[in-house]
């Protein structure tokens, strides 16, 4: 499972996508792009069924990559552990693996029931060289017995892309080329989101504070 807002996917999502599936062997990665982000501080700009297209675009024809709108289906808040619990209901034999990017496992500890997520699926932490292991470690929540429940860490290549820094060439009119694949710059340009002004569309103001 790859969580995230996607708001909008870039390149970078792909590439330390296919680094998991290649590290940990695993059958297929499966992109979740969250519905309304339970954590305060963080914003959403495009609406859910925006960005449900635009990972499905990002994606496009590569077989091991899906995209499942199930946290977006879903009402409310989302919640992984839920996420998570549902999956095992529908494939009770499947080996899970939670991909986490090293700076979100500094907010870990503060999601709903962090351990039981761990128990659900094994957590994969995405680090780019510039977090030492034991921080790592200090960030997760402890077991009852103390102990820091099993993970793993996977060096991932260090790609200079943020969603945040698509949105503001968008807004300044610069290009994006290369920085997302080419059907979500084309859904981007058609659909005119995160453009500021007169020109954005009635239905690109939904920005979200969480």
């Amino acid at each position: 499972m790859f969580g995230g807002t996607f708001d909008p996917p870039h390149v970078g999502h792909l590439v330390v996508a296919a680094d998991a599936l290649d590290a940990l062997n695993l059958d297929r990665v499966v992109f979740v792009p969250t519905g309304a982000q339970p954590l305060k501080g963080e914003s959403i700009w495009a609406g859910p069924a925006a960005r449900l297209a635009m990972t499905r675009l990002a994606v496009g024809d590569e077989p091991r990559f899906v995209v499942d709108p199930i946290e977006i289906d879903r009402p409310g808040l989302s919640f992984t552990v839920d996420t998570l619990k549902e999956w095992e209901r529908r494939c009770p034999g499947d080996e899970r693996f939670l991909l986490l990017g090293a700076d979100a496992v500094r907010s870990f500890a503060r999601w709903r029931d962090p351990l039981t997520v761990m128990e659900l699926a094994e957590l994969v932490v995405l680090r780019r060289g510039d977090f030492e292991a034991g921080v790592v470690a200090d960030w997760l929540p402890r077991a009852p017995d103390g102990a820091v429940p099993p993970h793993r860490i996977l060096d991932a290549r260090r790609i200079d892309i943020s969603s945040t820094e698509i949105r503001s060439r968008v807004s300044a009119r610069q290009s994006i080329r290369g920085f997302v694949p080419d059907g979500v710059r084309e859904y981007i340009e058609r659909t005119r989101l995160y453009r500021a002004g007169p020109e954005r569309e009635a239905g690109n103001d939904q920005r979200i504070d969480q």
